[in-house]
């Protein structure tokens, strides 16, 4: 499964024509839809912006981790030619300095994991969100009662008021391209992310355990039940969607699991979290800024 990347070639976000449901709403369900369907987008948009501040907290997080990890490991690898100077007579020094690492090292691989779980339950919120846009009614046209709903027991009803504007002038359908097009952000970010964890956890661990965090397996119990939610799991592969970068649309190399990256390729791994390449802070920050005209509310 490929992700494909917005169009961003053009600076100013055009939507396109909104989709008509199979029949319009009468003009009196119309007026108590609205109003249901205005709180709803309000409410979900204003859930994507508290999520969106989630992710910065547990990638910030993840970073700091990841560089607690990677410190680590360096110091494991010079100890043995470390010169001790006036601590050279010390007896199992070497020997108890890397028993103490060890354990450091175990300690930031959890913390790490534990961030990484952040943002996988981060993204699985968004995408939930996202597809929660729609409002649907129920009930009879003389006393209908609207309700929020992923789905319809009505098959007729779309649950975009039959491409009605939901405020000025954006039906339900424009709400939801902005949202595919924020979560794919995140999304391709995770997997790019997850990659970097793999080659984190590889890369400071013991030989034997190395098969361990291959990617094709999970990271942690019911990963790949959570990268379903978010359709970073391939079906046709047994294994998590490849990583890419968004402007490129290239798909990453495979992990080389026997490879020992030196400090620079680890500073390289270190400051890719850090900017996160996927995800255009000047874009996200223009779509919040349109839907803050369009809805009359504040968001960020």
């Amino acid at each position: 499964m490929l992700m494909e990347s917005p169009d961003k070639s053009s600076s100013s976000y055009q939507l396109q024509s909104p989709g008509w449901s199979s029949s319009k709403l009468p003009p009196s369900v119309t007026r108590l839809w609205r109003p249901a369907a205005q709180r709803n987008l309000r409410n979900q948009w204003s859930k994507l912006a508290s999520y969106k501040s989630q992710w910065v907290s547990s990638s910030s997080a993840g970073r700091s981790h990841a560089t607690s990890l990677v410190n680590t490991d360096l110091s494991l690898r010079y100890i043995p030619s470390m010169e001790l100077g006036v601590l050279s007579d010390m007896l199992d020094l070497r020997k108890k300095a890397s028993a103490k690492l060890l354990k450091q090292q175990e300690l930031y691989r959890s913390k790490l994991l534990s961030s990484y779980r952040d943002l996988v339950a981060v993204l699985t919120h968004m995408v939930n969100t996202s597809r929660s846009m729609r409002c649907y009614v129920k009930g009879t046209s003389s006393s209908p009662l609207v309700q929020f709903s992923c789905s319809s027991e009505d098959k007729n009803d779309a649950g975009d008021g039959g491409g009605t504007p939901v405020f000025a002038f954006w039906s339900i359908s424009s709400f939801e391209q902005l949202a595919d097009e924020l979560v794919l952000m995140f999304t391709s970010e995770l997997s790019l992310k997850r990659l970097l964890v793999v080659e984190l956890f590889t890369n400071s661990c013991e030989a034997r355990e190395v098969n361990e965090f291959c990617w094709l397996n999970e990271l942690y119990p019911g990963e790949f039940d959570d990268l379903r939610k978010c359709n970073l799991f391939s079906e046709d592969t047994g294994g998590p969607v490849s990583p890419r970068l968004m402007e490129g649309k290239s798909d990453m190399p495979p992990l080389k699991l026997n490879s020992q990256p030196n400090h620079e390729n680890m500073q390289v791994y270190l400051t890719t979290w850090l900017e996160e390449l996927n995800i255009d802070t000047h874009r996200i920050d223009e779509m919040f800024a349109i839907l803050e005209e369009e809805m009359h509310v504040h968001l960020s």
